[in-house]
């Protein structure tokens, strides 16, 4: 990941992109390189200045931000996409990651959660809102009920073995109980008083011993295994 996290903004109110805009400024590692406000824009930001990261409202008028994804994604491969929405419903989050975005974060999301997506998705990782995660982790639960282990088209690595779990430390097990929450890195810290360093780091080792890709895949295969506990 470069040292500077490039980024285009693009959503249809003003004064939503002003404030984000504001918040991304205020982040030295991050360089707000085009703004727009339709899809269309946001296409024409994507082909010209192959921004890192293209934060994109999903409804937006011309062209959603869900059919904009899909060319965004041919038009630059490297630009990983994180849908801004209103929408907690599993559709709209099945539809955004289905046209290839990497992350979907709510809009009541807080200024540290909007930077923690950003860095985690320029990193390699997916990232979803924790509130949204939580309507996922639901939705798991009734499908598992009906023997369905597919969330949100989530490739399970079915081949996670309990010594994998047990090879977790105490204290990534407790992270992973914490994900299973819902909890952002800093909630996580906060919570247990470390740094969101040191929780980074455990979430990594976590991903690394369970063989798994991102976050939700580690979440959704120790709730079927069950490993957390979830209300």
């Amino acid at each position: 990941m470069a040292d500077t996290i490039r980024i285009a903004l693009i959503d249809d109110h003003q004064l939503f992109r002003e404030g984000i805009k504001r918040i991304l400024e205020m982040e030295p590692s991050f360089e707000v390189v085009g703004i727009g406000s339709n899809g269309e824009e946001a296409c024409h930001l994507a082909e010209e200045l192959k921004p890192e990261i293209m934060l994109m409202d999903i409804n937006m008028p011309k062209m959603s931000g869900v059919e904009a994804t899909e060319k965004i994604k041919a038009l630059s491969p490297e630009t990983k996409v994180i849908i801004l929405s209103i929408h907690d419903d599993e559709n709209y989050v099945h539809q955004a990651f289905s046209s290839g975005a990497n992350g979907y974060l709510l809009k009541e999301m807080e200024s540290d959660s909007l930077i923690e997506a950003i860095q985690v998705v320029a990193g390699g990782e997916a990232y979803i809102h924790p509130r949204v995660t939580g309507k996922l982790i639901t939705e798991f639960r009734r499908l598992s009920s009906k023997q369905d282990n597919d969330i949100a088209h989530v490739e399970l690595a079915d081949n996670v073995s309990a010594e994998r779990f047990n090879s977790l430390t105490p204290r990534e097990k407790e992270v992973l109980q914490l994900m299973a929450e819902g909890r952002s890195n800093k909630a996580i810290g906060d919570y247990l008083y470390i740094s969101e360093k040191t929780v980074k780091n455990h979430v990594s080792s976590i991903l690394q011993k369970l063989d798994v890709q991102d976050r939700t895949q580690a979440v959704v295969i120790s709730i079927k295994n069950g490993w957390v506990k979830i209300s």
